[in-house]
């Protein structure tokens, strides 16, 4: 079933949020029209990288470090100790995990927890440092099965964009550990549709990417592309992602998050962009995690789809084609359009309030899978 919701869509303008697969030296790559990879890296080799002063973002909801494991703290926000888990796989991108539980009104961690999740962690990914350039999506994905195995299978996933396509590899990896699976503004299927992400991605030699990687000494940092960013963000930016009139506070509360950055591992960078943009081993089946070749068709849980009507970045159709992909009976897929932008899905009180408090009652329905 896939509901189309009815209220007003927000401001379509464009809005740099950071949040996506490694959406930011894409962009910057994308607005130079047809900039040649070595003109692309003359523009990263020049960037403003003077050290931040910016403060890594806080939580808004109280919660504790349940486990602490090389690429992520694994964040207890459960108020319950009894009920079905459910584990939200947060975005590894420009910015933090914070994403997830951004401010009062605008926190996916309390929409779950008040619609029926009480039972909730979080993955909090960390920067990668220089000793971490050589990591791979494998070595993500063992780390999020220690997490679920901490937190005690079968777990419910909910992921979100880039976290999407990892919730989507780990069921499919590891059927018995997951009961359901919320699937959010991922690009799962990237010839379903047309983003920004996927055109550009496509279009540029994958040299443009390693070149990133290797200006970074074998990471992508983000500090390295944020001051590409700052000019085009506009006051009007926050108001659209946040779906209200934002106060100055929350405003400054935006901007303080978006001048936060991560730095990514090269080789899982390189694979992401070869693997899943240019080449789109998962939709194809073709991608191998872990020793084995990954089957979306093997998934058989049920399955909730969110997806943003105006999404700049990842086309609706790149997530709703995961329908087709799975083997999931058709009635025990949902799918909701919410009316707003990429980064609005998130964080947006709208979206919030309508497409993922139905998300969170449908989570916290008993499930004989």
């Amino acid at each position: 079933m896939e509901i189309q919701m009815t209220r007003a869509p927000p401001d379509k303008q464009t809005i740099v949020s950071g949040l996506d697969l490694f959406l930011w030296p894409l962009r910057a790559a994308s607005e130079l029209a047809a900039a040649q990879a070595s003109g692309f890296a003359q523009l990263m080799a020049t960037a403003n990288i003077t050290p931040t002063q910016a403060v890594k973002p806080a939580w808004t909801t109280a919660n504790r470090v349940r486990l602490d494991l090389p690429t992520m703290e694994l964040r207890d926000f459960s108020t319950a100790a009894r009920g079905a888990p459910t584990l939200v796989c947060a975005p590894f991108a420009l910015h933090g995990a914070t994403l997830a539980d951004f401010a009062p009104g605008h926190s996916l961690v309390q929409t779950l927890a008040s619609n029926g999740c009480p039972r909730l962690f979080v993955t909090d990914w960390r920067s990668a440092t220089r000793d971490m350039r050589l990591l791979t999506i494998d070595d993500y994905l063992a780390e999020l099965n220690v997490a679920v195995d901490e937190i005690g299978a079968p777990v419910d996933l909910v992921g979100l964009c880039q976290g999407g396509v990892m919730a989507l590899i780990y069921a499919a990896r590891f059927p018995a550990k997951v009961r359901k699976l919320a699937v959010a503004g991922a690009p799962v299927d990237v010839e379903a549709g047309h983003s920004l992400l996927s055109l550009t991605a496509r279009h540029l030699p994958v040299e443009v990417f390693d070149e990133v990687v290797r200006l970074g000494d074998g990471r992508v940092l983000g500090q390295r592309v944020i001051d590409l960013w700052r000019p085009a963000m506009h006051g009007a930016d926050y108001a659209a992602a946040l779906q209200d009139k934002a106060s100055e506070a929350l405003m400054e509360r935006f901007r303080d998050w978006f001048e936060w950055t991560v730095d990514l591992p090269g080789a899982y960078y390189h694979q992401t962009v070869l693997w899943l943009f240019k080449e789109n081993r998962l939709a194809t089946g073709r991608l191998t995690a872990l020793g084995r070749r990954i089957d979306l068709g093997g998934i058989r849980h049920p399955v909730f789809l969110l997806a943003a009507r105006d999404d700049e970045l990842v086309a609706a159709d790149q997530l709703l084609a995961t329908r087709r992909l799975i083997g999931t009976p058709a009635g025990q897929i949902e799918s909701l359009v919410e009316p707003c932008n990429h980064l609005a899905l998130f964080i947006g009180a709208r979206s919030l309030a309508g497409g993922w408090a139905t998300a969170a009652r449908w989570l916290a329905q008993s499930s004989s899978t």
